[in-house]
């Protein structure tokens, strides 16, 4: 039966969870990360002979210091390598912004330097580690004021922001209006202003701080994401809880466990801690675990996200509440399919530097036994001071001739020098880094075609652009999405952001939509600076022709993408700072120089203000006038026309008139005489004719 969980089951289900994530980490993975680490500072397990080479061919850190400087370029020559796509048309605006304010977030919280650790742990420890999360704080500001009357001092004082650190009260005997004395109260305090804020944080989590269960594949599909650290006691106050509940939380330093070899192996060091040496409880150190699981604390049978806090190296429940998401994004340069953890490139080569290192001690060896070969003397028949003496040029008594005879070593090293070049082929076919594509060679590509260096380099880049991708599509993209997310859920009004290095704009990022998809402009497919400069300069070409034939409101280019093509040359070429050069320009920018320029043109039109622009005026007048005069002709000659062509009508019209009465008349006569005839009657003819004439 379902039913709510006790903070003692949840409690007990968490703790459970991390020793699992934990033996799982600590036992398949730990060993593997140590040894990198250690490969990467120049150990090897191969043993050591007394007297012999001990000389170690760095492979693993020469190939991770070879690689990042390419992947670090891949991602940061770019101002926005990373971009929201919006869902609709109505997300087209708000996209943009987002970008804009997340780079500009990013930056700000140093994002080379979060980059630059986690692709370090994920080429040298399998996978790097960003947390991002939004941190409440407060600020306090500490005012001092002296001989404060009573209602002054009432007035600081009810501020519910404002806390007294320190007060001193004295009275003081003063006269009033009426001349009597009155006691005074005056006060000198120090006040703490507090102001609450909030903000996004970054940073990169060390390998040995971070724990998945086994069987998670994902974050999305892990039972337990698990974040184990120490922190002090006073961070701990500053998160809220109690001081009696974590005062007596212990460390994670007194326990024998694969993560502190693990942080000894990456510091070079053993830490010196001991909590009796520390004298401010508030200072001492306490284990701090974080879990992420999927747990059904109502007992409504659908398991929600919580984020799940524990206390010192027993797991004491110290808060769980509900998150929409965990705060983690997986940087992987060669992620294994199916499973959590992939492989990093010191995985890749760590034998390959066993077996190089072993050649390289077994060709000094062979120099320095064909320079210095052992002796074999007679017994009593050499001075052994004077042999052991290696003075250049030195003299070697002896009692016979022949005493000391040379055991001739042959010299092979050099046989050896091919065996040293074919894993280093080996090491450049798995990683991709060679000195073709990295330019130290000056003869490997001599005589040959720019067509074929350019494909030459390519497919010996292409490794690392996978690796880049892999770590753009994984751990970059996660990356963004929390930033976009948590910035949406935390900030609480307008932020104001520098756009293009010098204005600042008000950006709301609660209207943004959290669904958008991200894309990331780095990886396989984006071609070589080269291509890039040239598609540029032959799109910017095209800006400047259609600007110039069909004006800045043609409907294809603007202003703006001309500025934008412009600073990505600049940026192609190493010059990121785009408005030392050029001014920022935008859509609003860009209507505002159109206004201007339309009503200098009117203001031009209507008052001009030299001789030139004077006589262009009375020329184009005189031309008007005449062009008038020219049209109050044609009207005057047209009207002539019109007037004798209406005369001849109303002569027409008369001369039918005259007809049709004509016509009457005779039809009168004959009907007067119709009638006559036939009944006998006569008509008055002259009468109707005088009603015909009457005027009407």
């Amino acid at each position: 039966m379902l039913k709510e969980m006790t903070p003692d089951e949840i409690e007990s289900i968490a703790a459970s969870a991390v020793d699992d994530a934990v033996d799982f980490v600590e036992s398949e993975i730990a060993e593997d990360r140590i040894k990198s680490q250690r490969y990467f500072d120049g150990g090897v397990d191969i043993g050591e002979e007394e007297g012999r080479s001990k000389v170690v061919a760095t492979k693993v850190r020469d190939t991770v210091r070879a690689v990042k400087p390419s992947l670090m370029r891949v991602f940061l020559s770019h101002d926005k390598p990373v971009e929201y796509v919006p869902k609709g048309p109505e997300d087209v605006a708000t996209a943009e912004q987002a970008t804009e304010y997340m780079h500009y977030v990013f930056n700000e919280h140093n994002g080379y330097r979060v980059l630059n650790d986690a692709f370090h742990d994920a080429l040298v420890k399998k996978s790097g580690i960003v947390k991002a999360y939004w941190e409440d704080y407060e600020e306090q500001e500490t005012y001092s004021f002296a001989d404060l009357n009573e209602m002054e001092y009432k007035v600081l004082v009810s501020d519910d922001d404002v806390e007294v650190l320190k007060e001193t009260q004295r009275i003081e005997i003063e006269i009033d209006e009426m001349g009597v004395e009155v006691e005074s109260p005056r006060y000198d305090i120090v006040i703490g202003r507090y102001s609450k804020h909030g903000k996004l944080c970054i940073e990169s989590v060390p390998p040995e701080e971070f724990f998945v269960d086994r069987n998670a594949r994902s974050l999305d599909d892990a039972y337990a994401v698990v974040h184990r650290t120490e922190m002090r006691i006073y961070d701990l106050l500053a998160m809220g809880f109690d001081y009696e509940e974590v005062k007596s939380l212990s460390g994670l330093q007194h326990q024998d466990t694969f993560s502190e070899v693990e942080e000894f192996e990456r510091r070079g060091y053993e830490e010196d801690y001991r909590d009796e040496d520390i004298a401010d409880p508030s200072m001492r150190k306490a284990a701090v675990t974080e879990v992420y699981m999927r747990i059904d604390v109502e007992g409504t049978g659908v398991p929600m996200l919580h984020k799940i806090t524990l206390g010192g190296a027993e797991y004491k429940l110290l808060d769980y509440v509900p998150c929409s998401h965990i705060p983690f994004a997986v940087f992987e340069v060669d992620p294994e399919p199916h499973t959590f953890y992939g492989r990093s490139v010191a995985d890749l080569i760590i034998n390959d530097q066993d077996a190089m290192t072993a050649m390289m001690r077994s060709v000094l060896d062979n120099v320095a036994l064909t320079n210095n070969p052992r002796i074999e003397i007679l017994d009593g028949a050499v001075n052994i001071d004077d042999l052991l003496n290696n003075e250049i040029g030195g003299i070697v008594r002896t009692k016979q001739p022949g005493a000391i005879t040379p055991q001739a070593v042959p010299f092979v090293a050099g046989q050896t020098l091919s065996a040293l070049q074919y894993f280093d082929q080996e090491i450049e076919n798995k990683t991709g880094v060679t000195k073709a594509s990295m330019g130290l060679h000056p003869d490997a590509l001599q005589s040959t075609t720019a067509a074929a260096v350019q494909a030459t380099v390519q497919a010996q880049a292409g490794q690392i652009e996978v690796m880049a991708r892999n770590l753009a599509e994984g751990g970059m993209r996660q990356l963004f999405m929390l930033m976009l997310k948590l910035t949406h859920e935390n900030v609480q009004e307008e932020q104001m952001m520098r756009l293009n290095g010098n204005d600042y704009i008000p950006v709301d990022p609660r209207s943004w939509n959290i669904s958008m998809d991200v894309t990331v402009n780095v990886g396989l497919g984006t071609g070589q600076e080269e291509q890039k400069l040239a598609a540029l300069m032959q799109a910017f070409q095209t800006q400047q022709q259609i600007l110039g034939q069909y004006g800045p409101q043609n409907g294809i280019v603007t202003l703006t993408q001309v500025r934008n093509t412009i600073a990505d040359m600049l940026a192609l070429n190493g010059i990121r700072n785009s408005t030392r050069y050029f001014n920022a320009m935008n859509p609003q920018i860009e209507q505002q120089i159109l206004q201007q320029q339309q009503q200098a043109a009117q203001q031009q039109q209507g008052q001009p203000q030299d001789a030139q622009a004077q006589a262009y005026l009375q020329a184009e007048m005189a031309k008007v006038q005449a062009k008038s005069q020219s049209d109050m002709a044609q009207l005057q000659a047209k009207n002539q026309v019109e007037q004798f062509r209406l005369q001849l009508q109303a002569q027409q019209a008369a001369m039918d008139d005259d007809r049709a009465r004509d016509q009457m008349d005779q039809n009168l006569l004959v009907d007067a005489a119709e009638i006559l005839g036939k009944y006998g009657t006569a008509l008055d003819v002259e009468r109707i004719k005088q009603l015909q004439a009457q005027p009407r």
